[in-house]
């Protein structure tokens, strides 16, 4: 018979006998819950609760910052809350198409990176148009609000006659005289024009008596400036100084029997 396997044997402090060695073996056992202390427990809870406070702060303001950037992203990056009605109101002379036409905002542009000053130019830049504003109104639509211009004379020009307004500019152009207004008659009706502004300075210096009178007001030049009134009447203005004396004198004399009233030096008048 062959010999077995060889035992290893160990030999005692005294060298003698040998003797068989411990053989140890390791298991992993859970530990119950009595195992750790009550004060250990407390312990850690409490650092458990400290970690999460010091926590919650940043991970609120993480969330706050996420919502935050979805809700750009949807007003700004998105057609969900773009373009979709141009409501325009108080029009009478411009129509509602040339206004949605000059905001030129395409429909589905985010109704928050519309610029509504450039918009509100644009409506402005339409002749019978003194001033206009824009503004949003959530979801989807962009409100133009309009303030036409209110003629305050008439320029004849050919057939037809320009509408003027306070500050001179012609905004529209009619085929019969509208009742109520002055006739003006200078050559080239515009806000720059000399003309045109001393002819409106000498309108707004006239007395009702002389505007009920009045038949027209020619500006033939800057000190050339005369009124034709009711019955072949004419009022020699001269400039567009001293419109309220000139005013106070001519209408004293609407009463005198005489043609042409000379008020260009309303200190010492003349008429015959």
């Amino acid at each position: 018979m062959s010999p077995g396997p060889a035992r290893r044997r160990t030999s005692g402090a005294d060298g003698g006998t040998p003797r068989r060695g411990p053989v140890r073996r390791w298991q992993l056992v859970r530990a119950g819950s009595d195992a750790v202390p009550a004060s250990t427990r407390r312990f850690m809870a409490r650092a458990r609760q400290r970690r999460m406070r010091a926590a919650l702060p940043w991970a609120v303001a993480a969330g706050v910052l996420a919502l935050l950037g979805l809700i750009a992203w949807t007003v700004l990056g998105t057609g969900l809350f773009g373009v979709r009605t141009v409501t325009v109101e108080g029009t009478k002379l411009v129509t509602d198409v040339q206004v949605r036409d000059a905001v030129g905002v395409p429909d589905g542009v985010p109704l928050a990176r519309v610029d509504l000053a450039a918009a509100a130019r644009r409506v402005g830049a339409l002749a019978p148009v003194e001033r206009a504003t824009v503004s949003r109104d959530w979801p989807g639509t962009l409100v133009v609000r309009v303030t036409e211009r209110t003629a305050v004379a008439v320029v004849p020009q050919a057939d037809a006659f320009a509408l003027v307004d306070r500050s001179g500019v012609a905004f529209q152009t009619v085929a019969r005289r509208p009742a109520g207004l002055p006739l003006v008659r200078v050559t080239r009706p515009a806000a720059d024009d000399p003309d045109t502004r001393a002819a409106l300075e000498v309108l707004g210096a006239l007395t009702p008596q002389l505007r009920a009178e009045l038949v027209d007001l020619s500006v033939e030049g800057l000190a050339r400036i005369s009124l034709r009134l009711r019955g072949d009447r004419t009022v020699v203005w001269g400039d567009a100084t001293r419109g309220t004396d000139k005013a106070r004198v001519a209408t004293a004399l609407l009463d005198e029997d005489s043609d042409r009233i000379d008020v260009s030096a309303p200190d010492v008048v003349t008429f015959r």
